[in-house]
């Protein structure tokens, strides 16, 4: 991939994630969302994940935002704080080019870093084919699908549940 550069989100990226997300909101079933949030959300959003310590990545090719990641809580229990969801979406001119991969990988250095043991993927739509060999050439393996629990486009949906350790994962205390 020529000219590309992964960095952490800064505030002024927001516009570009939310053009980016508003897009496979409106268009695709990589996200269950149907009404796409508006910047005021995605930035209240960004401050969450990073109030939270979390990592939340862009990919920049020829100077262009091409799609971003973020890895935020899997749940909120105190019994899940060593587990993260990974969310990767690109700019529709710039997917099969690498990128998501770049920026999952990126994600899961970051996130091993901060001492998470293991990460989820919810991906949306069991013929998110791209998606799930993604995920699978970073590591993860596939732990489940969820029929037909979500409805959009007039179809019923399904969610597909991957899974990676990070680190040392559950062969290890946290901290050890």
């Amino acid at each position: 991939m020529r000219d590309l550069k992964i960095r952490p989100t800064a505030p002024e990226d927001l516009p570009a994630i939310t053009a980016i997300y508003d897009h496979a909101a409106r268009t695709g079933t990589a996200t269950f969302e149907i009404e796409p949030p508006d910047l005021s959300e995605m930035t209240r959003r960004y401050r969450a994940l990073i109030e939270n310590n979390s990592p939340y990545f862009v990919a920049v090719s020829d100077g262009q935002i091409a799609g971003y990641a973020y890895a935020g809580s899997y749940r909120p229990r105190p019994a899940y704080r060593f587990t993260v969801e990974d969310s990767v979406y690109l700019a529709p001119e710039y997917q099969r080019r690498g990128i998501g991969a770049a920026l999952l990988g990126e994600l899961i250095v970051q996130s091993e870093k901060r001492g998470y043991r293991q990460m989820i993927a919810v991906i949306g739509d069991s013929a998110n084919a791209g998606s799930i060999a993604i995920h699978t050439k970073a590591g993860f393996e596939m732990i489940g699908t969820h029929p037909n629990v979500g409805f959009k486009f007039g179809r019923w949906l399904d969610t597909v549940m991957m899974q990676r350790a990070l680190g040392a994962g559950g062969s290890a205390l946290p901290g050890d």
